[in-house]
């Protein structure tokens, strides 16, 4: 199987089920690597199931996900071994650390040793402090480091969470409707960041916000009932008379 794709994500006849409703039903996907890739779908297409059987919170009934150009089988690790493997999970609501510092939320979430010895070498802290910076910057968020991360804006606390996940450095960032509740400017400038990490690493956004999807620029799948309904650019998704049967109504 590894030798056959060189895909970053390969899922392919993958199937759950819970207590007998068939939540994804042979779903195949594929992710290339540098590819942001948009999935649709109405409540309950399986977007949610799918991002948990990638992230390892969902066991699938059957199927292959494999994982960095097919040498991984993700069935195979728990959640927080696949996330050190570089699959990070943005969740629609916000989790960060509202009582600690903008600064301070992206220094915990650095990759890289934390042992009890790691704060007594001035060099590290000085490169942690450039990280944490660069990071900050990306997200837009570099006047904003001293601050209460509880004192944050929604928009700048789902860009915080985004950069904590840079932190970590991913190879693949699953982002779950990162702007569920923004003013319009911040959606602009969410899909905006987006476009930008999308250079150097491979993106899957689930979003509802068809205008957001379009800012993306980026291939389009829509899920239904745990199967790919259309695949495509945008228009072609759009266009399509089954999605606009089932998601997008007239």
């Amino acid at each position: 199987m590894s030798s056959l794709t060189q895909s970053i994500l390969y899922l392919d006849g993958v199937s759950v089920s819970f207590d007998g409703f068939k939540a994804l039903r042979s779903l195949a996907l594929t992710l290339e690597p540098g590819e942001m890739r948009a999935i649709i779908g109405p409540n309950g297409a399986g977007k949610t199931t799918m991002m948990d059987v990638i992230t390892g919170k969902t066991r699938p009934d059957e199927g292959d996900v494999l994982f960095d150009h097919g040498k991984v089988d993700l069935t195979r690790f728990d959640e927080a071994a696949i996330a050190g493997l570089g699959i990070g999970r943005k969740f629609q609501k916000p989790t960060v650390f509202e009582s600690h510092t903008v600064a301070d939320n992206v220094l915990l979430a650095l990759k890289g040793e934390r042992g009890p010895f790691s704060a007594l070498f001035g060099a590290r802290n000085r490169i942690r402090r450039e990280r944490v910076d660069e990071v900050l910057t990306r997200v837009r968020l570099l006047n904003e480091r001293d601050r209460r991360a509880g004192d944050l804006s929604h928009g700048q606390k789902q860009w915080l969470e985004i950069a904590m996940l840079l932190a970590q450095d991913p190879k693949v960032l699953l982002v779950d409707e990162p702007v569920a509740g923004m003013t319009d400017a911040e959606t602009e400038a969410t899909a905006e960041l987006l476009r930008d990490i999308n250079r150097d690493h491979s993106v899957i956004v689930v979003e509802h916000d068809m205008a957001f999807v379009r800012a993306l620029a980026c291939r389009v799948t829509c899920l239904h009932e745990g199967a790919v309904l259309a695949e495509g650019s945008i228009d072609a998704v759009a266009g399509n008379e089954r999605v606009i049967e089932v998601y997008l109504g007239r």
